[in-house]
């Protein structure tokens, strides 16, 4: 099956605790319907056009426990003080942390299978109509992807980062209403990569 990623919305909803719509407005449909099943092999990572990972991470202790791919400090600096976190250990999708202010970010360590970006790469112009490669974060490859783009009409967006060729962390971010729109929220949400990124290769 191709990876999930088109569920992460489900993760969101279900960290914040919410039925069908999260603060700010409602979850479309499309962010939430699993993709085709997928006939790219478990052997052949990277597939044909999927970047390569050069140093893979060994994530298992974030997966064990999600909520320490942010650090406290870095969620202070990024939603405020009193932002509320949601542990997910055993979410829809995968290991999941939320942490949820006026503005939101969600991280997920996806399980659906063992293909990593490939999964993502394989649903281009399918499940992911909206596909946008984006600058690698210190040589870790990282895309963008949705059912559709979210980014001026929500102030949303989902960045699925190569922690091996087989893995991946997922960062969505949904931004403030007093903020939608002074930045791109992909570009916001590969920031908060980044910082993930610091972590798990301090974690190794």
């Amino acid at each position: 099956m191709r990876r999930a990623h088109a569920l992460t919305a489900v993760a969101l909803c279900s960290l914040a605790g919410c039925a069908s719509t999260i603060p700010g407005g409602a979850i479309p449909a499309e962010r939430t319907t699993p993709p085709a099943p997928s006939s790219t092999a478990a052997g052949q990572v990277p597939g044909p056009g999927v970047p390569k990972v050069p140093n893979p991470l060994d994530i298992t202790r974030f997966k064990q426990n999600p909520c320490d791919a942010l650090t406290s400090a870095q969620i202070s600096n990024l939603l405020g003080d009193g932002a509320r976190v949601k542990p997910d250990p055993h979410g829809p999708v995968g290991p999941a942390c939320g942490w949820f202010s006026q503005a939101q970010i969600v991280v997920v360590f996806p399980n659906i299978d063992k293909l990593g970006l490939t999964s993502v790469y394989g649903a281009k112009g399918d499940a992911y109509p909206f596909f946008l490669p984006l600058a690698p974060v210190d040589g870790y490859p990282i895309v963008a992807y949705g059912g559709r783009d979210h980014r001026a009409s929500d102030g949303e967006c989902d960045v699925a980062l190569g922690t091996s060729d087989r893995e991946t962390a997922v960062v969505s971010i949904t931004q403030s209403a007093a903020h939608k729109g002074e930045k791109d929220p992909c570009e916001s949400a590969r920031d908060v990569a980044e910082k993930v990124l610091g972590n798990l290769r301090g974690g190794r």
